[in-house]
Order: structure tokens, then C-alpha cells, then sequence
């Protein structure tokens, strides 16, 4: 949903019910959110949408995510951008993301970016009594290395379920870094922003292999990106940031090619630039 404050077409809120009423009915029920997206906009019409709609809140599952102050709210004489992890702070953000949604709870809460100055334990409490009183289903981290993770997770006394990192054939560092096995080891259910590089994977080193070998299968090359993510141990979710029903629907489809090793590492070192060790 980051990009649906930018979609004029479907702010009308009984247009993007319909939307959203399609997406369930193709069994697509996730929407990913942020309070960054829009400047809260995304969330604000997308609430406004399951208002218009009775019974549409019950059927989705929403993920959310917080932490990052932009310099346009930052209260502060700098103006700057920060994160910010604390209880109070993230107490507020929970809240304001549920009334602005129109939802009971937020089935996955998650911390946008980890924070040098994160008080773990007090952080930790925080999240838990969310869990605790039925604010939020679940919480996760994004963009956290695992030291970072794990310092959280031993001040919870509930388990971390997610986690949403970049990962594409144009970013493959967390496969080599320890941090894609260091999730999937901590049981956590990866979530991948931008698993198309933000069109990056079209126009690098594997481009022409990508269209070589999904037209050879009789599917898009995005798709064809999707199912080299989806054949990882763990199945990563990719969160697509298109609002096209066509796409999405083509991309829903061609994700769930299946994919032998060679192709697989094939992609890889054409994406790379060079064999595996």
C-alpha cells in the first residue's frame, strides 16, 4: 500500500472497497502498511475504505510498521529524520494506526527501522502489553541485522514473527551476509520489500536470461523473479508494490512456478556477474 495515496483512482472509499473485495476474493488477504506511506494517507484511505464497507475489516490482515520520523514530524528545532522505539512513541503509533485503519487489531505490528538508541527492555514491554491487551496479533522488525533482533527478542516474552528486509536478485547480499539464515534459523516468516529491485532486475546483468526464460514458461519475467525468492528455505512473502489488478494477478500466477537448482543459481550468477565459489 505505499504507493496508494499516489493512485487517484482509487481514493474514492467505496471504489478501493471494490479493490480490496477483489483481492480477497483471488485469496490475496495481506495489505502492507506503514504510517510513513503518504504521510499517513495510505492508512487514512484504506480505513476509509473498509468503513464504507461493513463486514470488509473482518476479512483482511494487516501489517503496519513504525519507528521512522520524518523532518516534516519531527517536533524537535532540527527537523531531522530519526527513529524513535520507545514505549511512549510506539504507544501512539499503535493507536493512531488502528483508528486511522478502522480496524480492531493490527494482525503484525512491525519496527521499520532499529534504532542505535533502542532501550530493549523498555521497548520489549511495550510491544508485549500490545500483544497482551489485543492491540496488535503479532510483532516484527524490518531491517534489523541479527544482533539487533535478537537483543529485542530476549526482552519479549513473545516471539518476533517476522521480518520484512530487502532481498532481490538485484539485492541478494542477505543470502551471503548470514542475515536470510539467521532469520529463517530465529523462525521468523520473511516478508521482502522491493523483490523487483524497484525495476532494477529489468534493466541489470539478468535481464536477458529473466525474459529468455519466462518466455520460455509462458510468464512475466517479474513473476518469473518472484518464484527465484519463493524457492528459498522459508518461502519468503514478496510485498509487490503494484496496484494494477492485471499485474497483480500475473504476478499472483507466475510466483508459484517451481524452479530447479540450475535455473535457480543460473539466475543467480547471470544477476551477480559471476559464478558461485
Amino acid at each position: 500500500m505505499m504507493r496508494l495515496h499516489e493512485v487517484a483512482d482509487l481514493h474514492p472509499p467505496a471504489r478501493l472497497a471494490d479493490w480490496i473485495e477483489a483481492r480477497l476474493d483471488e485469496g490475496l488477504e495481506w495489505f502492507d502498511h506503514a504510517d510513513i506511506y503518504g504521510d499517513t494517507q495510505g492508512e487514512a484511505l484504506f480505513g476509509a475504505a473498509l468503513r464504507a464497507r461493513p463486514g470488509l475489516a473482518a476479512r483482511v490482515r494487516v501489517v503496519t510498521k513504525a519507528s521512522i520520523v520524518t523532518p516534516e514530524r519531527d517536533t524537535s528545532p532540527f527537523r531531522v529524520k530519526h527513529y524513535d522505539s520507545s514505549p511512549e512513541y510506539l504507544r501512539g503509533a499503535i493507536d493512531d494506526s488502528l483508528a486511522r485503519l478502522g480496524v480492531e487489531r493490527l494482525d503484525h505490528f512491525l519496527l521499520h527501522r532499529p534504532s542505535p538508541l533502542m532501550d530493549a527492555e523498555a521497548t520489549g514491554r511495550a510491544l508485549d502489553d500490545a500483544i497482551d491487551t489485543g492491540k496488535i496479533g503479532a510483532v516484527g522488525v524490518s531491517n534489523f541485522l541479527p544482533d539487533q533482533w535478537r537483543r529485542l527478542q530476549a526482552a519479549m516474552h513473545h516471539e518476533l514473527a517476522t521480518h520484512q528486509l530487502q532481498l532481490s536478485l538485484d539485492h541478494t547480499q542477505p543470502l551471503f551476509d548470514g542475515t536470510y539464515d539467521a532469520l529463517v534459523g530465529d523462525g521468523q516468516i520473511p516478508l521482502v520489500w522491493s523483490p523487483l529491485g524497484g525495476g532494477r532486475v529489468f534493466k541489470g546483468p539478468a535481464e536477458r536470461l529473466l525474459i529468455r526464460l519466462a518466455e520460455e514458461r509462458g510468464i512475466t519475467p517479474a513473476g518469473l523473479a518472484l518464484a527465484w525468492l519463493r524457492a528459498l528455505p522459508g518461502r519468503p512473502r514478496p510485498v509487490i508494490g503494484s496496484l494494477r489488478e492485471e499485474r497483480i494477478a500475473a504476478l499472483h500466477a507466475d510466483a508459484q512456478t517451481q524452479m530447479d537448482r540450475p535455473t535457480w543459481y543460473a539466475l543467480l550468477e547471470s544477476a551477480r556477474g559471476h559464478e558461485v565459489a
